[in-house]
């Protein structure tokens, strides 16, 4: 069993990005720019934008965060999105997920332009990967394809089960898996809260995407000899071991998933770092417009 190291990797990559902005920067070039924009004060948005802001550094980015309060009104934020879409210094920004209630956050989705859209959120992005054209791809699909093949993982002709339907990661994830080409070639199954015989699925996964948002739903019984598993799953939950009183957990039961597995990603340490090393790609590919002209 091989222990997918998505910390490393992500470091591996924010060193290789900051190389390639010193060159730029040294030719003359623009120091690619990211913003964000944060309402309210949610504290797994503070935590992420947080790190992102720090990863903006090592990579040698400029970023800006721009604060709204909860009570902003969707015109606002609106406005504010339509001014970064219109201003040359940035070359990409996202808006942190979720939002309040009283706004539209497919509104607010459609109306960045999609040539800034790092997130890889968009309609016209989501609609360009589906048909394999350039664009940004979201973050932790892209983060997932990045693991599989750093780590050299086959994927041609494998059966590949997907757990979850969301808009984020299972549904590109699916379209990422199916693509012509490295990652990619596979079979793909999409199972989500509907599907009957769930565990039979994913007896016949040579290799597990689990992307449900259910601490360890996947259990041995449900897991081949051999099979590479990818567990996105990070979701809270009481403990008694910690300062905090809380555990990330993912959608496996690691302890007992990873000795059937030729690979595994752990929780926390596995996806969770590809994500935000994801963004600093697309920031990169936004600053040099080498998708969008």
């Amino acid at each position: 069993m091989t222990l997918i190291d998505g910390k490393a990797v992500a470091e591996q990559i924010k060193k290789e990005i900051a190389e390639e902005v010193s060159r730029i920067v040294e030719a003359g070039g623009k120091r690619p720019h990211l913003a964000a924009i944060l309402v309210g004060h949610d504290g797994g948005s503070e935590t992420y934008v947080a790190a992102k802001v720090k990863a903006c550094e090592v990579c040698g980015f400029k970023s800006s965060l721009i604060r709204f309060e909860d009570d902003v009104t969707e015109e606002e934020l609106l406005a504010k999105v339509r001014e970064l879409n219109n201003d040359d210094d940035v070359d990409g920004f996202i808006v942190q997920l979720p939002l309040p209630k009283h706004i539209s956050e497919d509104k607010v989705i459609e109306t960045i332009d999609y040539r800034k859209d790092v997130d890889g959120f968009h309609p016209i992005n989501v609609g360009r990967m589906s048909i394999g054209l350039p664009c940004y791809i979201s973050a932790t699909p892209n983060g997932i394809v990045e693991l599989l093949s750093r780590y050299n993982i086959e994927t041609k002709g494998k059966k590949c089960v997907v757990l979850g339907r969301s808009n984020i990661v299972g549904k590109p994830m699916a379209a990422l898996m199916m693509r012509k080409g490295y990652p990619g070639d596979c079979t793909v199954t999409v199972c989500h809260s509907r599907t009957a015989n769930i565990a039979e699925e994913c007896r016949q996964a040579d290799i597990i995407i689990a992307a449900l948002g259910s601490p360890e739903f996947v259990k041995a019984d449900m897991v081949k000899e051999g099979a590479v598993i990818i567990d996105v799953g990070t979701t809270r939950v009481p403990s008694t071991k910690t300062k905090s009183g809380f555990k990330l957990t993912g959608d496996v039961k690691f302890d007992e998933v990873a000795p059937k597995c030729s690979f595994i990603t752990p929780v926390p340490g596995g996806v969770g770092p590809m994500t935000i090393v994801s963004l600093m790609k697309n920031t990169l590919l936004a600053g040099k417009k080498e998708i969008y002209k």
